[in-house]
């Protein structure tokens, strides 16, 4: 069992599309038949109803967005707001060689924090140098369209 800073991760296809389609159906028909109170949810066994599950609203809600993407085909990934990862997670994770990532780190772009001799990084900080690199490389893609457009290339 992977350990609270790894996070969870069901793999694609590992979940019927179908089964997760019907289950968010469910959820989402119950979720609007109660209206958008923040209250609780009363989960009743079909077995029994001697003791219903009770969870915070908000839990279904990102439970009905993990079920939306497993029907989709798509694989998920549930990380803790403080999670650390290592530097060879950080690299996978932006498709990147480790001794690339160290360079970023050092050179300030991404914050970690060494732990003895290990450097250790917030996932949050991971993927927003991710959004901050996508939005930068749609910037200049923007900018080339441009000019190709101002020289007549297009």
């Amino acid at each position: 069992m992977a350990s609270a800073t790894e996070g969870r991760k069901i793999s694609p296809g590992v979940v019927d599309s179908g089964d997760a389609a019907r289950a968010l159906r469910r959820i989402k028909d119950y979720l609007a038949h109660t209206g958008g109170s923040g209250g609780d949810v009363t989960i009743r066994g079909e077995v029994g109803s001697d003791d219903p599950l009770v969870l915070p609203r908000p839990t279904v809600e990102m439970f009905a967005a993990i079920l939306a993407a497993l029907a989709a085909g798509q694989g998920v990934q549930l990380m803790p707001v403080n999670a650390e990862v290592t530097t060879q997670q950080a690299a996978e994770m932006l498709n990147v060689s480790r001794p690339f990532l160290i360079g970023l780190l050092e050179r300030g772009e991404i914050p970690f924090r060494l732990v003895g001799r290990h450097r250790r990084i917030l996932f949050e900080d991971v993927m927003g140098y991710l959004r901050e690199d996508d939005s930068r490389r749609k910037d200049a893609a923007d900018e080339l369209t441009r000019l190709d457009q101002e020289l007549g290339l297009d």
